[in-house]
């Protein structure tokens, strides 16, 4: 994290004048760029010598990541009713591993994707991503013959896809623009393709479960992943840096201990929720991941030599930053889920009414993410992220206060706009300032970081939160008083992260 003339060297100085600024930069004046690839920056470039035309096209490219990423944990969250009615299951811990083990690989697999990224290049490792994410979203589909326990797997498994491609998308972004405006407001379109991607999973997999087969929308997932591969092909220049190929080069100690570690502690938590903290080997396998945890910083900080985590160069500032993304997601993901089981459980509503109850987040993601762009080069980051945390909070009390039979209007709609206020001024905010502040070759390390915390802290806040709706419902005998419980404990989380974004803004 930077201190405050790193705030502001983000909005008004050049990058040239600021160390921590972008190194490399575009080489002014080439020629025939169309069929080059990828060069190194000028430092006080803005945007990369494309025609409007490609920008565009590029920029589509790199905000679809993230806008399939969501769409993708939406496609078990909207229609989760008929996906348990289809396999017989009603448990709802059960039910939370279909989000979960999305949310988990995701959250796992981002943390050595960006350093792959930066070895063998941020384009080829995106590809990759995209073609894994397409073969699983099949296999997630066929499930439909076998079970349940596939689908999980499967959801597992699909998850890897977009923690290799977010990561990389978001590098190429901080390798093509210098640090300035319009990167800011590249990094907030950025943002704002995770609402819009939430509604359009959600509307395309509602109404293929509801009035057709839900297996079609998983079919469909894969065929635009395909389509993704063609066009990040065309309009995505490959990376000129020379990576290398060296896998000794790789923190592979690093990567097994940091990864296994992070799925055994996050699976103890989901597994929890389904069979209780009596079973032995929960401890257990809490118990190994945090073990593995040490383990991997203790190699982060005196064995790697090319660490997955540069953790030595690591200002205390960027850990608070990281927290404050940490508590907010993990509470917007127990809001989400909740808010849905609350519409179609108790309320009664299908999954098609429920996504057109959550379309609003669409529209209130794209103007979040306008006034961030905005924001970003006019405040400090400090008080973007200070203010998203105030959103975060407010919309997560709105809805654990919500009477089951409350019109819509009330409470719900209001919490439903705010919540994307609280997810596109945050993440942008956190992005742009470990973008600006990291050299060129260490661009994915830095997007893995914060794409690790937010889809990492998703996962592991409904795992705790599983466990919370268990002990309260008594064992599912009081549903709404379990829902409560689970957006109590997001209340509490929201709180850390105000309270860490404040000291931030008194400390600078």
């Amino acid at each position: 994290m930077a201190h405050d003339d790193s705030d502001a060297k983000s909005r008004h100085s050049s990058p040239s004048d600021d160390p921590g600024a972008m190194q490399n930069a575009y080489i002014d004046g080439r020629e025939d760029i169309e069929e080059k690839s990828m060069s190194p920056l000028n430092e006080t470039a803005t945007r990369p010598p494309f025609s409007p035309l490609r920008e565009i096209a590029f920029v589509f490219s790199i905000c679809m990541a993230q806008f399939l990423a969501l769409a993708g944990l939406a496609q078990s969250i909207a229609p989760l009713p008929i996906l348990g009615q289809s396999f017989g299951v009603t448990d709802e811990g059960l039910l939370s591993w279909y989000p979960a083990a999305f949310s988990l690989t995701v959250g796992t697999f981002i943390l050595p994707a960006g350093r792959l990224g930066d070895m063998y290049g941020h384009r080829t490792i995106a590809l990759i991503g995209y073609a894994w994410y397409a073969i699983w979203s099949i296999i997630a589909g066929v499930a439909v013959y076998s079970g349940d326990v596939l689908f999980s797997f499967a959801r597992g498994m699909q998850g890897v896809g977009p923690a290799l491609v977010v990561p990389n998308a978001l590098a190429l972004v901080g390798i093509a623009y210098g640090a300035s405006p319009r990167k800011n407001m590249v990094f907030a379109l950025f943002g704002a393709a995770a609402p819009t991607g939430w509604v359009v999973g959600a509307v395309f997999s509602s109404v293929l479960a509801q009035l057709a087969w839900w297996p079609w929308a998983f079919f469909i997932l894969a065929f635009v992943c395909a389509g993704m591969i063609v066009l990040n092909l065309v309009v995505v220049p490959a990376d000129a840096q020379k990576h290398s190929a060296s896998f000794s080069e790789f923190d592979a100690l690093g990567c097994v201990t940091g990864v296994s570690g992070l799925v055994l502690f996050n699976f103890a938590w989901n597994q929890a929720a389904v069979v209780g903290w009596q079973e032995p080997y929960t401890y257990a396998l809490l118990i190994v991941g945090i073990l593995l945890l040490v383990v991997f910083a203790n190699v982060e900080l005196r064995i790697a030599k090319n660490p997955l985590v540069p953790l030595k160069g690591m200002a205390g500032e960027a850990a608070l930053a990281l927290g404050v993304i940490a508590a907010g997601w993990a509470s917007f993901g127990i809001w989400v889920f909740y808010l849905w089981r609350l519409i179609e459980n108790l309320r009664g509503y299908s999954p098609l009414a429920a996504t057109a109850q959550n379309a609003p987040v669409a529209v209130s993601g794209l103007l979040a993410a306008v006034a961030t762009g905005f924001l970003l080069s006019h405040i400090k980051i400090s008080y973007t992220l200070l203010i998203s945390t105030l959103f975060f909070l407010t919309g997560q009390i709105l809805i654990s206060t919500v009477p089951v039979d409350q019109i819509y209007w009330a409470q719900t709609f209001v919490s439903i706009i705010l919540m994307p206020w609280g997810m596109d001024m945050s993440f942008p905010s956190a992005t742009v300032l470990l973008s600006n502040n990291t050299p060129s070759h260490d661009q994915g390390i830095a997007s893995s970081l914060i794409n690790t915390t937010v889809n990492y802290s998703i996962s592991l806040g409904l795992g705790i939160a599983g466990t919370i709706v268990r002990q309260v419902s008594s064992g599912g005998a009081d549903t709404l008083a379990g829902y409560r419980g689970a957006w109590y404990f997001g209340i509490g989380l929201d709180v850390l992260a105000v309270a860490i974004a404040a000291y931030f803004v008194v400390k600078h």
